[in-house]
């Protein structure tokens, strides 16, 4: 198994083809996935937001159910280093922090513009759209196989 390691942003989360899709590519073993339960609030808690019509328990359902499909997916004991962290916006560090903490390679985002290389750089971490990392990983998936 590969120890190459993405965390997944909530906003990657919230749209549910794309939350199935990735979840589905974390069991493959070509990455390590890597997320926080605090990003599960936030994807969980925008969604019920814009959408009244889905219920909170069936959502804590597909929490669950993405927490049991990927082993060790669950970042915990990052939220000391929050205050330490410079990010445009203050409610991103959290997201910044348990990638640090989950010893992430990159972050999954829409949202590159928040995370600065120049301060992912002090911790060798890059951002990258989620268009780009599914591209990435079937390449590798295709070269994988052609060796």
């Amino acid at each position: 198994m590969t120890t190459f390691t993405a965390l997944f942003d909530a906003n990657i989360l919230y749209p549910a083809p794309l939350r199935d899709l990735l979840i589905e590519l974390a069991t493959t073993g070509l990455f390590r996935a890597k997320w926080s339960n605090i990003i599960h609030e936030e994807w969980i808690s925008n969604l019920l937001e814009n959408r009244p019509d889905l219920k909170k328990v069936d959502l804590d359902k597909t929490r669950a159910a993405m927490n049991a499909a990927v082993l060790d997916c669950l970042v915990e004991n990052f939220e000391g280093l929050i205050p330490s962290l410079n990010l445009p916006d203050a409610n991103d560090r959290h997201v910044l922090a348990a990638a640090i903490r989950g010893r992430a390679d990159v972050i999954v985002t829409m949202n590159q513009k928040d995370f600065p290389a120049s301060e992912l750089s002090q911790y060798s971490i890059h951002t990258q759209h989620p268009d780009d990392f599914i591209s990435d990983l079937l390449s590798l998936s295709i070269n994988l196989k052609l060796t």
